[in-house]
């Protein structure tokens, strides 16, 4: 081997930061980018609206059943993670927005029933997919009760009513937040990485899960200050799903939903 060629074995050059960018995968977009995906699935949004805000209604109405149901049986202590974990999962559950997004770039009419009842071009693959992004949630909520423990030791979960005041008045507390927040960044950026654009090239070609997850994570990679701003975009919307006690779900929800397809279809290109 010349002096000119490059090993990556053991005791032999080892690759940097820039050997990890592709040109092909790069797009030079704007940091703000993202404003015009918004605006684009704001358009799709009032595009038969009625069909969006009822899809809206439905994700509403399955969160508020999952939060009833951790409190009702008395796992509310995974309540806070299980709400961040959603974002980790929420791609999957917007299928049927990207599908509608879809029907409208090509000029199709959509009903509810056909978001509903999507056929993804990679077939069952999105559902393992969605498995896996299920497992990852799973995964996180099990990290953030072991993240407690350490902090709190094994003790029963004080309740929501008595919770804020131990992590804002104690330094414990505090320490757990700091940390739990940095473990909790790396599981989300993690997640919006294998996942933002997986799900809807699934929809759209035929690749098979792992490939798509790849190729997911090297959009990202390769075009990070804008997808970070874009990851920003959808926690603050997020943030205020949840400040409104989920209703802002009801239109966040699709919206992002559909802004997710324009965003995939900037980013992403048929070759890849």
């Amino acid at each position: 081997m010349g002096e000119s060629d490059k090993g990556y074995w053991l005791l032999s050059e080892t690759s940097g930061i820039g050997d990890t960018r592709d040109p092909a995968f790069q797009r030079n977009l704007p940091l703000l980018e993202g404003r015009h995906w918004l605006a684009a699935g704001w358009r799709d949004f009032w595009n038969g609206a009625w069909s969006s805000l009822a899809y809206g209604v439905g994700v509403f109405v399955l969160s508020v059943l999952f939060v009833w149901t951790l409190v009702g049986f008395g796992r509310d202590y995974i309540l806070f993670p299980a709400l961040a974990g959603f974002l980790i999962v929420a791609p999957f559950l917007a299928i049927g927005l990207y599908e509608k997004s879809r029907a409208i770039e090509e000029g199709r009419s959509i009903t509810l029933g056909s978001m509903l009842r999507v056929r993804p071009r990679a077939g069952a693959q999105v559902f393992f997919t969605g498995l896996l992004l299920s497992l990852l949630m799973l995964v996180w909520t099990r990290a953030a009760v072991l993240l407690w423990s350490l902090f709190f030791g094994v003790t029963a979960f004080p309740g929501l009513d008595h919770v804020v005041g131990i992590l804002l008045g104690t330094p414990s507390g505090w320490a757990m937040l700091v940390i739990g927040t940095a473990i909790g960044g790396l599981f989300a950026a993690f997640a919006f990485a294998v996942s933002v654009f997986a799900v809807p090239m699934l929809l759209d070609r035929h690749v098979d899960a792992l490939t798509a997850m790849g190729t997911s994570m090297k959009l990202i990679w390769n075009n990070l200050p804008t997808m970070i701003a874009w990851g920003a975009i959808v926690l603050a919307l997020f943030t205020v799903c949840v400040a409104t006690g989920l209703v802002g779900m009801i239109v966040i929800f699709p919206l992002l939903g559909h802004a997710t397809w324009h965003a995939y279809k900037a980013v992403a290109r048929p070759e890849e």
